[in-house]
């Protein structure tokens, strides 16, 4: 018989409830053990109540439905979610520990293959880690527990009051709690509703301006700024970007954590340098469109934008210039779409993990066997070795790797002994609050000292005079504490060459999306350029004052799905709140009448951001190198979403591989094509739909796409297999041969490609080289059965 409804046979629920306040309340306490401020403590404590009431109040129906269906099932389920909720909380806290960030609406910027990737590398999964996510839930249980056994002693009324006291409390403060005292289930909800709002805001009704195309101006508009400061030579110089991994102004020059950057700091003095310089965007995938192309941010980064916007960019403008361009890495240059913004610009070469071959050496990998790529020491290197080829002029984009999660890098202790030494040249209060980020200090120290081996090799080169190099930060550092969220994207920007006739120190307030105008404007200003008509330039060129002063609106993207920043004058507004920047680019909360015109601003250029990327109105008249991507009918669109539904990229390969070996070649073509568009990298994806088409018997398809994947990943071996398959059964056995020996240049001690190689021989009657590489394959494995029969078979 069912029960009916009343307060008491429902304490179950508020005990429920109360346990899950609790829960919350001891994991801030937690969070805060370390550097406990009563204040902040006492604000947590009344936003755990009020999330904790929150939750309560949401779930109470599901919980009397449940309850009205049979008993028992109401509380087992509410246990069950809470418990969960507890998990989450616990891992929120985790991840705002590690980063000194709250999870917002970046978690929907982001792949779940990006967010394993980044997580695997930043962790190693042990038993010690797991075992609170296993404890909590436990604690959680065994309060509900004494509540059930002992809550008969609580005057029931008296609970209720307490619950009416800190709810209205918690309402009243509900408007000034800040984002260090929120709780993280709480902001990570409410910030996802606001961005989910801030785009319903930015797309409503009138997405139209006045110009087709907004940005539009005539080109003459971006100044020169930067020609007084140069020795102007006939030749068109070479160009060289470094943005450095977390280097941001903290952690040079006079910044907070100033010591470990030697070899940076003295450059301050030898370049144009901006000290009150600001990445656009808080994580990487903001620096190659904000610094190359001064390009809006999209929804969730302008590199997510699939299409990709008609656009113009350094690149493209420089290689319509007889400028070779490249690109050099030491992770996969398809994370973050990189790969595919560059290909679209019509980068001439990519560098990347793929790339490196023999004789270098990666970062360690971690105990789940994850390693982001190569140490910047070794992108230097590769740098050098690949500029040997490249004709002048050149612009080369480097972008370095190690100052980053795990912060492990090569000859570590070295560099852990030099931070003890510094450290000892501090204060006691310095040396408290840095000894706990050794680790990163000895790393940027690697960094630091990784540039300067390369700027003093690039300097005994020939070109090196004529040569400009923009050094910067994609962002500032995030495991380190930031003082404010203005922190977070504040960056030095060098600009050193030996063709200045002088230097300078600016104080005025640029960004990365000034950099390409200014460069642009120089470059055509001063040299054999194609004049350009029009620009279409999110930025307006770098300021050269040298007194501190803002002359941009700048927005700043902290994370992918959140535009919640912007500069305006020297104001900065930030989750809602205004702050007023000096000239030490500090920043203090301001409360006066230009809150009205700075948010205005920051609307109008939110719409603006949705109208250019949206309805594709960045430019109609861009130099576009793009290599073809795959268009897909309706019908086929239709088709991939039933096959794909719920699967990730591997899953995806793995469900083409089974249709292309039950003879449904089309579909497996298609999917190839699919995962293709996104990961152009993917060298098992694309072998396997050069396989089909050569078992279709489209020979020459099969060979483009096979070589292309030998161009993208040179050193992966079952491409060469499989394109030496396409040369026998086509009958092109001296290509096989060639192409089998350049398997064996990148694929060393390969046993099958040495065996395909000889059967090759054999096939062109040069038993002679067939001998030799058979005898060479007999002496690695003298007791293999094909290859002794192979042998036996040469001699008849």
């Amino acid at each position: 018989m069912k029960k009916k409804f009343s307060y008491y046979n429902s304490l179950e629920y508020i005990y429920a409830t109360i346990s899950l306040i609790i829960i919350f309340c001891l994991l801030s306490l937690i969070e805060l053990f370390k550097n406990f401020d009563i204040q902040l403590f006492t604000y947590k404590l009344l936003n755990d109540f009020f999330t904790g009431l929150l939750i309560g109040l949401l779930f109470f129906p599901l919980y009397l439905v449940l309850k009205y269906i049979k008993n028992p099932l109401g509380i087992l389920v509410i246990k069950v979610l809470f418990s969960i909720i507890t998990i989450l909380q616990l891992g929120l806290i985790g991840y705002s520990l590690t980063t000194h960030i709250n999870l917002g609406a970046d978690l929907l910027g982001y792949s779940l293959s990006d967010m394993y990737t980044t997580v695997t590398a930043s962790l190693s999964i042990s038993f010690l880690m797991l075992l609170p996510f296993m404890i909590v839930p436990i604690v959680y249980l065994g309060l509900i527990w004494l509540f059930n056994s002992f809550g008969h002693k609580i005057n029931t009324k008296i609970l209720l009051i307490v619950i009416f006291v800190f709810g209205s409390l918690t309402f009243v403060i509900a408007n000034t709690k800040k984002n260090a005292s929120q709780n993280k289930l709480n902001f990570l909800l409410s910030d996802i509703i606001r961005a989910k709002n801030d785009k319903a805001l930015a797309s409503e009704g009138n997405l139209t301006f006045k110009k087709e195309f907004p940005l539009e101006k005539a080109s003459e508009s971006t100044k020169d700024v930067l020609a007084p400061f140069f020795n102007i030579k006939k030749e068109k110089p070479n160009i060289v970007f470094i943005i450095m991994e977390g280097l941001g102004s903290d952690f040079t020059n006079n910044g907070e954590y100033k010591g470990f950057t030697p070899y940076l700091d003295s450059l301050a003095t030898k370049s144009l340098y901006w000290e009150n310089f600001v990445s656009n965007a808080g994580r990487t995938f903001g620096a190659l469109p904000s610094l190359i192309g001064s390009l809006p941010f999209g929804e969730n980064g302008f590199m997510e934008l699939n299409p990709i916007p008609k656009h113009n960019s350094l690149i493209s403008i420089l290689k319509s210039n007889g400028y070779t361009t490249a690109y050099y890495s030491g992770d996969e240059s398809t994370f973050d779409r990189k790969s595919n913004f560059l290909e679209y610009n019509g980068i001439d070469k990519i560098i990347d993990i793929n790339k490196f071959g023999p004789g270098y050496v990666k970062t360690k990998e971690n105990s789940g066997g994850f390693s982001w790529g190569y140490p910047d020491a070794e992108i230097y290197r590769k740098t050098l070795s690949e500029l040997k080829d490249k004709k002048e002029p050149r612009l080369d984009i480097i972008m370095t790797l190690t100052n980053h999660e795990p912060f492990d890098f090569p000859s570590k202790k070295v560099y852990l002994e030099k931070v003890e030494r510094i450290l000892n040249t501090k204060s006691y209060f310095e040396k408290n609050k840095m000894s706990e980020y050794k680790d990163i200090f000895a790393c940027l120290l690697y960094t630091d000292n990784s540039i300067q081996s390369f700027m003093k090799a690039y300097s005994k080169r020939p070109d090196y005079e004529n040569t400009i190099f923009i050094i910067t930060g994609d962002h500032r550092l995030i495991p380190v504490p930031q003082k404010d969220n203005l922190s977070r994207f504040h960056v030095p920007l060098y600009i050193y060459s030996p063709m200045l006739k002088k230097t300078a120190k600016f104080k005025s307030i640029s960004s990365h999306c000034d950099v390409t105008p200014s460069l642009i404007s120089f470059l055509t200003n001063n040299y054999t350029f194609n004049k350009l008509e029009k620009t279409t330039w999110i930025g307006q060129g770098l300021d050269t004052v040298r007194e501190f002063r803002n002359i941009h609106n700048i927005p700043l993207m902290r994370y992918k799905g959140s535009i919640n920043d912007y500069i305006y004058k020297d104001y900065f507004y930030s989750d809602g709140s205004l702050f007023k920047i000096d000239e030490n680019f500090n920043i203090s909360e301001t409360d006066n009448d230009m809150m009205e015109t700075i948010t205005g601003s920051f609307n109008d250029y939110k719409k603006l951001n949705v109208y250019l990327t949206t309805k594709n109105k960045i430019t109609n008249t861009a130099t576009s190198f793009k290599k073809p991507t795959y268009a897909f009918t309706s019908e086929q669109l239709s088709l991939i979403k039933k096959l794909t539904k719920g699967l990730n990229p591997d899953q995806i390969f793995f469900l083409a591989r089974d249709l292309a070996f039950k003879k449904e070649r089309e579909r497996a073509r298609l999917l190839c094509n699919y995962i293709l568009n996104e990961l152009p990298n993917y060298g098992d994806v694309r072998t396997l739909k050069g396989r089909t088409l050569a078992w279709d018997g489209d020979y020459k398809n099969a060979e483009i796409e096979l070589l292309e994947v030998i161009n993208r990943t040179p050193f992966y071996g079952d491409s060469y297999l499989a394109i030496m398959d396409v040369y026998w059964w086509s009958n092109q056995n001296k290509k096989a041969i060639e192409i089998g020996k350049k398997g064996l240049a990148n694929q060393i001690n390969d046993a099958e490609l040495s065996y395909k190689l000889a059967q090759a021989y054999e096939r062109m009657k040069n038993k002679n080289q067939a001998n030799k590489t058979i005898d060479s394959l007999l002496k690695i494995h003298p007791e293999n059965n094909n290859y002794v029969t192979f042998k036996k078979s040469l001699k008849k």
